[in-house]
């Protein structure tokens, strides 16, 4: 099919008007009238699709003034629980989306006298009423005009805008999409047509190949190392590394470039660490060899062999561009991928574009693993030597190590991602130690991405955890992956290692061709179970399951392009609309999606009122590792972001917003005090992270170490001595009830209305009440909260 020529993006001020034919600047999936065709079956009543079907070509080509989603393209994720409040929001009739956005209309232009609301708009505050005049004016004028003569017209393209934000966000999307309009209405009433053309041939996304010019003028030979967890497939790899002469390792997690770093320098192997926050250099000697986060990959580095872990999160919405960067930008003559096997097909075809050649090594798990049929009944005093207890809070991380030690009389090892390196290694070494009392392991599924742990048994406390909005239940890879920890890796490495040295089996494991080393019987079985009964379903269910195949992977604009695009709109318009725009007319290839801009759009609102800053340095900050929704953030990054526009003021301790004084207040476990604690670390964590790349602004770099690690310690000893009582912890099992009561109300729920489950997360509606009445659930409470996540 021949791919349709670059065409002109048109202003949003376009979009409201009403016109008696479908637009013709439109792309033809576009060009027919709305109500009309793209129809949708809910239950008995029909109404247009919210979204129209997936083109053919090999690219996706969008209009100027669609509909902006900041959520990445090609979302495959699924959410049920969502998606039957979607359901029910996208049967609002047109004269009802009217009237409401109407109303949103006027809360939002009562704002209009509020100065702070004309900057975070990014007008001129002398222009700023004409323009919001006019924009109401004529997007109520759209609406008139459709109201009075329904039947001779086509809705305005802005009302099926309005209907998506609305479906998929309720009354907040609809204030997104009008701030959203009326940016666009004031910054393209400046646009020439020959400005549009240069931004849309500017977002054209299409070949992120091309963005490595000097990876692409070589050949480079691709080992694929795919299979399941404790498989091998790492170790490997790892093993290739240690061989060359240069290399570098990719990881997901910072514990993981630790440990890759520890192991290559005690090997005699100078070896680098590089992660956001942190950079240890090997003095006296040349270095070779860099462990770093992937997300810090030097990709115009040559070396001889670079490994990339955890390849299938190419995929994610999130953090997928910086694993897509390490595969199409790493300058190795020989690049080791390791992950899971739905990773493959992807890959394949990446290759393929690249001109590079690609070898697939398949491994076989070394130890058996089993799902069990029973579960722990919340009673600890059943946990066996060898157990991990998997929980997803640090605060319940050390109250369960309480409870464990107090019940049973033994010792219990902690592991999470933000323990200090060297206090990590000496808990996983007292828990793989078989000789001490440390019989018990408490982590977060930190453990999922490969630290070498002898765990016999996974027990997952929770099927749920928090994403920072709600409580959402764990997908199926991200369960087989941490369930996959049990089996005893170690031991069964180590009893198979004659085996994989004699005969056939060495030159196996050279080619790496397919490397599958005999289990040993018994000994080294790996088991799966849940510590509440409610939550074994999920868990039986999510390791018969197989995940389906990775068929995208994430990009992210470059700078470059984000800096040349920004060229075309006034200086005060916000950086946060310019993002926007760009990921919205951009051009993506289909085996590609663009990651999720939520983060970015929210530090670039923060810092909007702070002048001087360069769209460098806007893109700096917006990529900071910043929680904006935590309030206490806010006046940490703004007077960071100050310091940046007036090259001044950065010594930590002329940061008058942190709060260095709590260091000095006794240890206490009061929830107000450990949130201060915590505070503190991410924003000392932010510093030491702005002081890399802005080294003449924050220069107190030794002295923020040293406070990063003063608050650690102070955070460990107040966790320490937190216990959970009783109500707190029958609060939590009421709220993973109301979770999984939940998740069987959504699937009866879009069941009646004709929609379908994806097949990693579908149950048929008939084993609902045999599941219910396992859990010895019989009804489903009338007061459970809406909108609460269900796979």
């Amino acid at each position: 099919m021949r791919t349709p020529d670059a065409r002109a993006s048109v202003c949003l001020f376009c979009a409201f008007r009403s016109r008696k034919s479908p637009c013709s600047f439109l792309p033809r999936k576009y060009s027919t009238p709305y109500n009309r065709t793209f129809r949708l079956k809910w239950g008995s009543l029909e109404r247009p699709s919210p979204r129209p079907p997936k083109r053919d070509d090999s690219e996706t080509v969008h209009s100027g003034f669609r509909r902006l989603d900041v959520r990445p393209k090609n979302n495959t994720r699924y959410r049920p629980g969502q998606q039957l409040q979607r359901a029910t929001r996208g049967r609002v009739a047109d004269a009802d989306l009217i009237k409401l956005t109407i109303e949103r209309l006027e809360h939002f232009f009562e704002q209009s006298n509020d100065p702070s609301f004309v900057v975070k708009t990014g007008l001129n505050a002398n222009k700023a009423t004409p323009h919001f005049a006019k924009f109401k004016s004529d997007l109520l004028r759209s609406f008139d005009e459709y109201s009075g003569s329904r039947k001779r017209h086509v809705p305005p393209p802005i009302l099926g805008v309005l209907r998506q934000a609305y479906t998929e966000n309720g009354e907040s999307g609809i204030d997104a999409q009008l701030k959203f309009a009326l940016q666009g209405f004031v910054a393209n009433s400046t646009f020439t047509k020959s400005d549009i053309l240069n931004q849309v041939r500017l977002a054209d996304l299409r070949y992120p190949y091309e963005w490595y010019p000097a990876t692409r003028a070589i050949q480079r030979k691709i080992h694929l190392h795919v299979g399941p967890t404790n498989s091998g497939k790492t170790y490997h790899a790892l093993k290739r590394l240690e061989a060359a002469s240069s290399g570098i390792y990719a990881g997901p997690l910072r514990l993981l470039a630790h440990e890759v770093y520890s192991r290559l320098n005690a090997l005699g192997k100078p070896c680098n660490l590089i992660t956001g926050d942190e950079r240890i250099k090997v003095e006296g000697e040349e270095v070779s060899m860099s462990s770093c986060t992937v997300e810090m990959v030097p990709v115009n580095r040559n070396v001889e062999v670079a490994v990339v872990d955890e390849i299938q999160m190419i995929g994610n919405d999130h953090r997928g561009w910086a694993w897509t960067q390490a595969v199409l930008g790493l300058k190795a003559q020989e690049l080791h991928l390791c992950g899971e096997e739905r990773a493959v097909p992807l890959i394949r075809e990446l290759a393929a574009a690249m001109g590079d050649h690609l070898e697939i090594h398949h491994y076989e798990r070394l130890s058996p693993l089993r799902p069990m049929s029973t579960s722990l009944n919340g009673d600890l005093r059943k946990l066996r030597k060898g157990d991990c207890l998997v929980v997803f809070s640090r605060v319940q991380i050390h109250a369960y190590r309480k409870d464990i030690e107090s019940l049973t009389g033994k010792r219990v090892a902690v592991v999470y991602g933000s323990l200090p390196p060297e206090i990590r290694a000496q808990q996983a070494k007292l828990f793989n130690d078989p000789d001490n009392d440390y019989d018990f392991l408490v982590a977060s599924d930190a453990i999922g991405m490969g630290l070498n742990l002898s765990i016999k048994r996974i027990i997952f406390e929770s099927t749920s955890r928090h994403n920072g909005e709600q409580l959402k239940t764990l997908e199926v890879p991200d369960i087989k992956q941490i369930a996959g920890r049990a089996g005893r890796y170690r031991t069964a490495a180590d009893a198979a290692k004659d085996i994989i040295m004699e005969g056939s089996a060495d030159s196996d494991a050279k080619n790496s061709i397919a490397v599958a080393v005999p289990a040993i019987p018994g000994t080294n079985l790996g088991l799966v179970t849940t510590l509440e009964r409610m939550d074994l379903p999920i868990v039986q269910r999510a390791m018969q399951s197989e995940a389906g195949p990775i068929t995208t992977a994430g990009i992210f604009p470059p700078d470059s392009i984000i800096l040349k695009f920004s060229k075309y709109f006034p200086s005060e318009t916000p950086f946060s609309y310019i993002l926007l725009r760009l990921h919205e007319i951009a051009r993506v290839h289909s085996r590609f999606h663009l990651c999720n801009l939520r983060a970015y759009i929210g530090t670039a609102d923060l810092i909007q009122q702070v002048k001087d800053l360069t769209v460098a340095d806007r893109i700096s900050l917006c990529a900071a590792p910043v929680d904006t929704k935590d309030p206490g953030a806010h006046s940490i990054i703004l007077a960071f972001a100050r310091c940046i526009a007036t090259q001044r003021g950065g010594n930590l301790l002329d940061i008058h917003e942190l709060n260095l004084e709590i260091l000095d207040q006794p240890v206490t476990t009061d929830r107000e005090y450990l949130k201060q604690l915590e505070s503190l670390h991410k924003s000392v964590v932010l510093y030491l992270w702005l002081s890399y790349r802005f080294i003449g602004v924050f220069p107190s770099q030794a002295m923020a170490f040293r406070v990063k690690g003063l608050t650690e310690a102070k955070i460990d000893k107040v966790l320490t001595e937190i216990s959970l009582n009783k109500n707190f912890k029958d609060h939590l099992k009421k709220l993973k009830e109301q979770a999984i009561l939940k998740a069987f109300q959504t699937q009866a729920g879009l069941a009646e209305n004709g929609m379908q489950l994806s097949e990693s997360t579908a149950m048929p509606v008939l084993e609902l009440e045999d599941e219910m009445a396992s859990l010895g659930l019989t009804h489903i409470p009338q007061n459970v909260s809406q909108g609460f996540p269900a796979g």
